[in-house]
């Protein structure tokens, strides 16, 4: 074989561009599951924070604590990050309700940043 015929020849092409692709292709799709874990964590804080503000209107003059308590139990998504309640800070008539959830995204060859979602609800209470 010639020199020349060696720049002609095409036998391996195709696995080398498939080498070179598919790691790329796999950490696309693996930050994909990153972002959908955290909308899941986003949606099981908005329940949390419904369900609290649902027991803060239901129940007569319940505690801050009891409230927290609430809102911790009903929180779903959140297993790859923290997640914490803050106590409800009281006004006159209302009471914010507070999630927070911060994880390290991972996209498997190299970290991510670390996202913090921040999600806060306004409860109008009987006075």
């Amino acid at each position: 074989m010639t020199k020349f015929n060696l720049r002609r020849d095409e036998r391996g092409a195709a696995a080398l561009e498939f080498a070179l692709s598919v790691p790329i292709l796999i950490m696309m799709i693996w930050g994909i599951f990153q972002v959908g874990l955290l909308y899941e964590a986003n949606a099981g804080m908005q329940h949390a924070l419904g369900e609290g503000a649902r027991y803060t209107t239901l129940y007569p003059t319940p505690t801050n604590t009891q409230i927290k308590n609430r809102i911790s139990s009903k929180v779903f998504g959140t297993k790859n990050g923290t997640f914490t309640v803050a106590t409800p800070v009281n006004g006159v008539g209302y009471k914010d309700l507070s999630v927070t959830y911060t994880t390290q995204t991972n996209f498997l060859f190299m970290a991510g940043p670390s996202v913090t979602l921040t999600r806060t609800k306004k409860v109008y209470v009987a006075t």
